[in-house]
C-alpha cells in the first residue's frame, strides 16, 4: 500500500523525504509533494523525514486528508 502526501505539505515542499526515497517516487507539483503510488515500494523511510507529519500510508490517511490520495494519483498520471 503506497504512501500518500497530504495538505500539511502545502506551499512548504521540504524535501526532506525526497533525499531519503529510495526509489525516486516522491515528486514536486505546483503547490506540494506527491507520491506516484506506482513507483511507492512503501518503504517507509520517508514518513518521519516530514517536518510538517504529511506522510500518511494509504489506509491511515486522516479522514479530512482522504483526497489526497486521489490527488497524488492524478499528479502522477500526469
Amino acid at each position: 500500500m503506497p504512501y500518500v502526501i497530504a495538505e500539511p505539505c502545502i506551499g512548504v515542499k521540504d524535501k526532506s523525504c525526497v533525499a531519503v526515497c529510495p526509489v525516486d517516487c516522491i515528486h514536486e507539483a505546483e503547490d506540494q509533494l506527491y507520491i506516484d503510488p506506482n513507483e511507492c515500494i512503501d518503504c517507509g523511510l520517508c514518513e518521519p523525514e516530514c517536518p510538517v507529519d504529511a506522510i500518511f500510508m494509504e489506509d491511515e490517511v486522516p479522514d479530512q486528508w482522504k483526497h489526497f490520495i486521489q490527488i497524488n494519483k492524478d499528479l502522477s498520471a500526469k
